[in-house]
């Protein structure tokens, strides 16, 4: 018998234990590497029972306007001890990573200290994803040292960018080289009708600029998006398939289907593998959920246990 907590103790060690239906997941948050161990398979009062990835939408604030945007309108944002405390028990209970978006959570008043907070407090890999023109140099030195990864938005390449973010295409690249000085990054790139076509563009330049991932989001119909159309989905799809580039692609969970995606855990869904916050405290499935769980007096397992005995119910 593998004595799993004892690996992990060793000097020098940084790799996290999590039990799930799938066996044992080890995660280093430095370096990202992930170990799973399915010779062995926990029993399932073993299983962590906090969501594998933890999204937090810290405030609803964005100096940006773009018409593809989800995120409500209402000016909420998060108290940093409430969050803090999330945190805390989020990690306790076997969670690897945490998200930090918005809105943007670059206006995130106590944005350094909650990451310095994630990243000396808690074993959680830090992430935040942005838009990354407030990244100015004094953000990615105060920054440096508290993130673990960096989710950049892109939507098209040059006019086809500037025209949905009205922000510079050079100045956005300029910020991504300036975040990679620091830390790991990745593009995630918004998919319609308008960006469908930049797609061989927009993954080479990700790979020139040093990205380790390129993740496809094909635009969900919520807020003021009105989804991607079935034609440019088709698109999206035939370019994936027919791909030969070194880039690594990544897609959303829930535009997976006709796409050869690889899932580790397969066993490991919903809650188990996922949950969002948004910036009014409450959790929900995913960022585009219209309801969920307010979470009361800052219990966000007892938020955890309640949605997913609302899911069991709904089956039923």
């Amino acid at each position: 018998m593998i004595n799993f907590r004892k690996i992990t103790d060793k000097p020098g060690s940084r790799f996290k234990v999590r039990y799930g239906p799938d066996g044992v997941h080890l995660f280093n948050r430095s370096s990202g590497m992930n170990v799973l161990i399915d010779e062995f398979r926990p029993p399932e009062h073993l299983w962590s029972q906090g969501p594998r990835h933890v999204s937090i939408a810290l405030t609803n604030r964005c100096d940006l306007s773009c018409p593809q945007c989800y995120a409500p309108k209402d000016p909420a944002t998060l108290p940093l001890s409430i969050v803090r405390s999330w945190i805390t028990d989020l990690d306790a209970n076997g969670s690897l990573g945490v998200g930090f978006g918005g809105g943007e959570p670059t206006l995130y008043p106590f944005i350094g200290e909650l990451c310095d907070f994630c990243a000396g407090e808690t074993s959680l890999a830090v992430t935040l994803t942005t838009h990354a023109h407030r990244f100015s140099d004094q953000l990615v030195e105060r920054l440096a040292g508290s993130l673990h990864f960096v989710r950049v938005s892109m939507d098209g390449i040059g006019p086809i960018y500037e025209s949905i973010r009205r922000r510079s295409f050079q100045g956005l690249l300029d910020r991504i080289r300036a975040i990679q000085r620091i830390t790991a990054f990745g593009v995630n790139y918004g998919v319609n009708s308008r960006t469908v076509q930049d797609l061989d563009k927009a993954a080479q330049l990700a790979c020139d600029l040093g990205a380790s991932q390129f993740l496809l989001l094909p635009e969900v119909r919520a807020g003021r998006a009105s989804g991607i159309d079935n034609e440019s989905m088709q698109s999206l799809r035939d370019w994936v398939n027919t791909y030969q580039g070194s880039m690594h692609l990544a897609i959303s969970a829930a535009a997976g289907d006709g796409l050869p995606v690889c899932d580790p855990l397969p066993n490991e869904k919903e809650l188990r593998a996922f949950a969002h916050i948004d910036a009014s405290g409450i959790l929900k499935r995913t960022s585009f959920d219209n309801s969920g769980v307010e979470i009361q007096k800052s219990n966000v397992m007892d938020a955890i246990a309640e949605l997913k005995t609302r899911d069991e119910e709904g089956m039923k």
